[in-house]
């Protein structure tokens, strides 16, 4: 279905054409003042520039039209010239009913086919997730799971980084350590020799020494740096050795994925687009955009206009290997071939910025995406501690992902020690309370900027956190049960009888909007308002009504199905954050 604003524009926008008017003026908004509206429409104030008429009076026009209008309870011009609107309680239980048996629930369905490819995850070969990489993943997730939920076809790509230079570093500290191992022989043969099975605690520790060894040993970062060629170049031992370190990498960071409940649908990496690079090397030579600097390949991208310094793409280094620079320009080049999607997005630390501008001018100047391809990059904030610094483990060190994740998870724990609701499988409920808390605390705020990370907080059965919303799903879903009514259910929803109600319904017709914000601006941030504000409507609801005890049957039927559409919504709302909701608590 459509969402409100439009169904309401489409109705003003009717009302400026039969009063004269251009119906482009009949755009409808949420209220800015609730106090006074649901809704309204200030095209009468563009108006008033394009007739030569005062804005009051095109406002007053346009209102003596939709005073008739069963749908508004309210239509009123209010100085300067805005149009205030409020819906019948009719009309909004109709717009509830009509979520309550939409399969989509109300998300409004994108109009033209599109495809999306999010790349959110950004893990390295080698190196151990850490609490840098939360913010990809979680908001990659929700804003794929938004996608679809919109009616596009989305591929999220975890883009492992597996083919520069800390893999030089990485399989030439492997030497040092394991001179003796046959791939390290000139006569290695992969069909007949054997590589020992890699320690995943050794690999994760070996990168950190190896590049802090680079910083100070000379001949070290020369070795490393024809490693890196030999890699590139599928040297034997060097790329079976580089395999398989990637295969123990790929599951450790496929286990700790599914415990953040984070999903990918393709493992590509940058190797995987390394057989596009000649392709890319011939199309910027034949376009005459590759040039040589200092021996280096680089492409110029800098912009008449440019309020910063751009300085030139670096394709290949002076010794011929490739950089990252190089594996994003092949990888759009391999998901354009692949997917021939609408939109690329890129999920990273906002201090890239500067590096995806460059790649995103590259490829649009050299053609490798039609010039309608969106390239798109979110650059997001950090998560910090109380003291304003990057969040780190007592002793200073970067926390490991899985041990942020296994710390809200214990914390949960201890929240439901003596709950008397959860007899059974505890720990599957401390497991998805505490992600909720995880994810909701990080995606309820602005992505591009920093936030604090208290785990206190989060856990909190009150205020705006994601332990609050999971409690209120299980306070419906005991209601729900005790009235003998399946989850899924789909019941009538046919009369508003209170205040609290209206706020209620008004706030789950207004949920689909939501998901185009979400969207649009690449930021989960607008269905944790949604979740919320529905959360809290329902609370005072509850609070306000005996639901069950209701001696009214047709009333308490009514309440029964606001309970029942609530509780989608919000299961909805909560899949599309990547939070998984709980029976009880």
């Amino acid at each position: 279905m459509e969402k409100i604003t439009k169904i309401l524009t489409e109705t003003v926008s009717a009302a400026f054409e039969s009063a004269g008017y251009s119906p482009s003026l009949g755009a409808v908004s949420v209220s800015d003042r609730t106090d006074l509206c649901q809704f309204q429409c200030n095209g009468a104030l563009s108006g008033a520039k394009l007739y030569h008429k005062a804005p009051m009076l095109i406002a007053g026009d346009v209102v003596a039209i939709l005073s008739n209008n069963p749908a508004f309870s309210l239509a009123k011009a209010v100085p300067p010239g805005f149009i205030n609107l409020s819906l019948t309680d009719e009309f909004l239980a109709g717009i509830v009913n009509e979520i309550s048996a939409d399969p989509c629930l109300g998300v409004p369905q994108v109009e033209k086919p599109e495809t999306v490819v999010i790349d959110y995850g950004g893990p390295n070969v080698a190196k151990a997730l850490h609490i840098g990489h939360l913010r990809s993943a979680i908001i990659g997730e929700s804003l794929k799971r938004t996608a679809r939920a919109t009616g596009r076809k989305v591929f999220g790509d975890v883009h492992f980084g597996d083919w520069g230079t800390p893999y030089g570093l990485t399989i030439a500290e492997y030497k040092v350590r394991h001179p003796d191992w046959p791939c390290f022989r000139e006569d290695f043969d992969p069909e007949k020799d054997v590589i020992p099975e890699i320690d995943e605690a050794e690999m994760n520790e070996i990168y950190p020494c190896a590049s802090l060894k680079s910083k100070s040993d000379e001949e070290f970062k020369l070795i490393s740096r024809q490693t890196v060629v030999d890699l590139q170049n599928r040297k034997k031992g060097v790329y079976d050795l580089w395999k398989k370190i990637k295969d123990v990498s790929v599951k450790s960071v496929r286990r700790i994925y599914e415990k953040l409940g984070v999903d990918f649908d393709v493992w590509y990496g940058e190797s995987d687009s390394d057989c596009y690079t000649p392709e890319l090397i011939n199309i910027l030579t034949e376009k005459g955009l590759l040039h040589e600097s200092e021996g280096a390949q680089v492409v110029d991208v800098a912009e008449e206009g440019d309020k910063i310094s751009v300085p030139p793409i670096l394709v290949k280094k002076s010794d011929g290997s490739s950089i990252y620079a190089t594996f994003d320009l092949a990888t759009i080049i391999q998901r354009e071939r692949d997917f021939k999607p609408d939109r690329i997005w890129y999920l990273t630390d906002k201090r890239q910025s500067l590096h995806f501008m460059q790649v995103f001018r590259c490829a649009k100047k050299a053609g490798l995406v039609p010039p309608e391809t969106e390239l798109r990059h979110l650059g997001f904030g950090a998560m910090t501690g109380p003291d304003g610094k990057p969040f780190k483990t007592r002793d200073g060190g970067v926390m490991p992902l899985e041990t942020l994740i296994d710390t809200v998870e214990s914390a949960a724990m201890d929240k439901l020690k003596d709950s008397e609701y959860i007899t059974s499988d505890k720990e599957g409920a401390a497991r998805k309370i505490g992600i909720a808390a995880l994810k909701f605390a990080d995606l309820s705020n602005q992505p591009t900027k920093d936030y604090i990370f208290d785990p206190d907080k989060f856990l909190s059965f009150d205020g705006k956190t994601g332990t609050y919303l999971l409690y209120t799903v299980t306070r419906i879903n005991s209601i729900l049960k005790k009235a003998g009514i399946g989850y899924d259910d789909v019941l009538e929803y046919k009369k508003i009888s209170s205040e609290g109600e209206r706020g209620l319904a008004l706030l789950i017709a207004l949920s689909g909007e939501s998901y185009e914000r979400a969207f649009e601006d690449m930021n989960p941030a607008a269905l944790c308002d949604s979740a919320y504000g529905i959360a809290s409507a329902f609370s005072r609801f509850y609070h306000d009504n005996r639901i069950l005890t209701e001696e009214d049957a047709e009333k308490r039927l009514n309440w029964l199905g606001l309970c029942s559409v609530t509780r989608r919504v919000l299961v909805k709302l909560l899949d599309c954050l990547g939070i998984e909701a709980v029976e009880n608590m």
